[in-house]
């Protein structure tokens, strides 16, 4: 299952980020460091579903179709905040790197409206920076990558003289726990101008320099510029795309997404997490509170931007940085459905150049091993085990009985 890690500072409403994604009450406060540990939950990825296109009443197992939405399930981690020093163990530091290393996408939350301060501590609107607090997370970031190889080098060192590896081979071993391939380690050389040069020969400016180039490389972040209701966002957002450009910084009110959650859940309207209105579903049930912040939303998030942007974030995490393919693997090509009857029972999430023994696998060991070939519902062509998925296939795995 695809991992997205949440990070930030404290108090800039990563755990509410959280509660909107998944609906869980991990606690929220205006506290430093009120998520002690990481909160792992359950959230989805929105996609348009294909039962409207074979015009299909679809019964999903693995995933949630809503209104020809398919929702996929992801997991999603709210980390610790972090302050500066945090690679050294400052704060919860060691616990949120590690975390953060684990995850397949970052997406780092930052206050659109400047409500904190250089330590993460609640102030008035317009006095704190998020570019400011951008970087001092990055750093960081970048400086546990710098610590970790530095307390490994006789290691690493080690690894190359007894297995005669070589450099990106000795760092992908040290690395594999956070998932990164030897493959992004050579194009992280080659960033840091070190392909070639001797790793014992490396000074302290070039392994911050690889540091650097390999987090960029390693961990894609998409920016999320949440309390985007609130005054000053609209200036400070402006400024964060001007510095890091619009499309990596997704505006975001997840204190309003969380709200709109739980009147749908409470069934006092009618949402679909993603999409640009609301239905408000017997206007009477509605105490004059409740009427106050759904107007609130209203007007401040959908009358200005549109949307929430808390799953337009995780969208835009999965199938635009991660770009992952949506594949349906059915049993039954005619009636698109599974052993059990079961239409379009199944949506798997498959990373760019996966094949038709991937999704094989994925489905089942064994249909992988006993795979013949598959086959594409949508034209009935038979496609050997090397194709290449593409996003929306519909696809039938043939596979050898077992003996």
């Amino acid at each position: 299952m695809v991992r997205i890690g949440i990070i930030g500072k404290t108090n800039v409403g990563k755990t509410t980020f959280f509660n909107a994604a998944t609906l869980l009450n991990a606690k929220i406060s205006t506290y430093p460091f009120t998520t002690k540990v990481p909160n792992h939950g359950r959230a989805y990825v929105q996609t348009l579903c294909v039962c409207k296109e074979f015009k299909v009443k679809d019964n999903p197992r693995n995933s949630v179709c809503v209104e020809g939405w398919r929702f996929i399930p992801v997991e999603i981690i709210d980390l610790p905040g972090l302050i500066e020093g945090a690679h050294l163990g400052r704060g919860l530091g060691n616990q949120f790197l590690k975390v953060a290393m684990s995850s397949d996408v970052l997406l780092h939350v930052v206050d659109a409206s400047g409500s904190i301060d250089e330590e993460g501590k609640i102030v008035e609107p317009g006095k704190g920076d998020p570019v400011k607090d951008y970087y001092q997370v990055e750093k960081e970031l970048v400086m546990w990558f710098k610590r970790f190889i530095e307390e490994r080098r006789k290691r690493i060192e080690r690894l190359m003289e007894s297995r005669k590896w070589d450099l990106p081979t000795a760092l992908g071993f040290i690395f594999s726990g956070a998932g990164i391939e030897p493959s992004i380690i050579l194009e992280a050389l080659r960033l840091s101008n070190l392909e070639g040069k001797k790793f014992s020969e490396w000074k302290e400016e070039d392994l911050e320099h690889f540091s650097f180039a390999l987090r960029q490389r390693a961990k894609p972040t998409l920016i999320v510029a949440n309390k985007m209701d609130l005054p000053s966002a609209s200036e400070n957002y402006e400024k964060l795309t001007k510095e890091f450009g619009e499309r990596f910084v997704i505006p975001c009110s997840a204190d309003a997404e969380l709200a709109l959650r739980r009147a749908e859940k409470a069934g006092m309207i009618k949402y679909v997490p993603g999409e640009e209105t609301f239905k408000i579903v017997d206007e009477q049930r509605l105490n004059e509170k409740q009427k106050r912040a759904l107007s609130y939303v209203s007007d401040r998030v959908f009358g200005k931007w549109l949307r929430t942007g808390v799953q337009f974030a995780i969208n835009f995490a999965v199938f635009k940085l991660l770009r992952m393919n949506v594949v349906y693997p059915v049993l039954d090509e005619k009636k698109l459905s599974d052993s059990h009857g079961n239409v379009l029972p199944d949506a798997y999430l498959m990373p760019p150049n996966s094949t038709a023994r991937d999704l094989a696998e994925k489905v089942h060991s064994d249909l992988a091993k006993h795979f013949i070939y598959a086959v594409d519902v949508r034209t009935g062509l038979r496609l050997p085990e090397s194709y290449v998925l593409r996003d929306r296939d519909v696809i039938k795995i043939v596979a050898a009985r077992k003996k």
